[in-house]
């Protein structure tokens, strides 16, 4: 079903926290984050590793460390124990066999959130690369967080794109979610424009004003479930990702929608969240719009 604004069912998905691991320094950076996020929320927390076909590993809850997948595993359960501290979350930790994207990809219509790293060692697993970050980013059916190197304990508001149509109803929620777990501002950037314009002052006072009415419109009933998030409204002439990655820089999120062509399966994404996503410093979440998650 469609995410229709506040209230709907379907942005009350509750699925885990799938975080992709592969024992590089990056990956680690991910699962801190991912930790983080799971012990705000109460969601649990599942650490997953994909195997090369044809390499046997055995990587259970209880099964001895031994194999390089089971390391993996350990160690990365140990990052995330020690970023919970005392908060009670369950971890799971799971091996897959096939590449990194496809098993992030299938686990992922069963996730709330898949979180990986910006880069991998590929090593056994084929690493987390850039472009397998892309690639989960794309295709997945739940919204995927993108972490580069270092930003674990990132701090700030939380920034999001905002069309004004549906389809940013799932990146708002999210959004919203993540600034009131946090106790951070949120900061809704919204251009009336893709592309660069050229306007008269005056056209572009007049059009400002009523962009303006949208947005704060937009943001209402977010603003009456979330009370308690402070909401700055940015409205800027044309190209958002402008705005989003200078905003990045001061930001601990960075959430946008996911609008890719291709009526069935979001082929592509949209410009605007694959600019964003090579372009901030900071973990950016792109989240599919609601029609692609039915």
């Amino acid at each position: 079903m469609a995410d229709t604004g506040p209230g709907s069912a379907s942005t009350s998905r509750r699925g885990p926290v799938v975080v992709g691991v592969d024992g590089s320094a990056d990956a680690e950076d991910a699962v801190s984050w991912a930790a983080d996020v799971a012990g705000r929320q109460g969601l649990d927390l599942i650490l997953l590793t994909a195997v090369a076909s044809g390499v046997h590993v055995t990587a259970t809850v209880d099964s001895p460390p031994g194999s390089t997948a089971d390391a993996v595993l350990s160690r990365a359960r140990r990052v995330a124990r020690d970023r919970l501290g005392d908060a009670r979350v369950r971890i799971d930790v799971e091996s897959d066999h096939g590449t990194p994207a496809g098993v992030l990809v299938d686990r992922s219509e069963t996730a709330w959130l898949v979180v990986v790293g910006t880069r991998g060692l590929g090593e056994f697993t084929g690493g987390l690369s850039g472009s397998v970050s892309t690639a989960v980013a794309t295709h997945a059916r739940c919204a995927v967080a993108v972490v580069p190197a270092g930003t674990a304990r990132a701090t700030g508001p939380v920034v999001v794109g905002v069309d004004g149509t549906a389809n940013s109803m799932p990146a708002l929620r999210l959004a919203f979610t993540t600034a009131a777990a946090r106790g951070e501002r949120l900061v809704a950037v919204h251009a009336w424009s893709d592309v660069d314009l050229h306007l008269e002052p005056d056209a572009w006072s007049r059009t400002e004003e009523g962009e303006q009415a949208a947005l704060a419109e937009s943001l209402a009933g977010w603003s009456e479930e979330f009370p308690t998030v402070d909401v700055e409204r940015v409205v800027v002439r044309d190209r958002p990702v402008r705005e989003l990655v200078a905003r990045s820089a001061s930001a601990s999120t960075v959430v946008v929608g996911r609008r890719g062509r291709g009526g069935f399966r979001s082929l592509l994404l949209g410009s605007t969240s694959r600019a964003v996503l090579h372009s901030v410093e900071v973990p950016v979440v792109v989240v599919p719009a609601g029609d692609e998650t039915r």
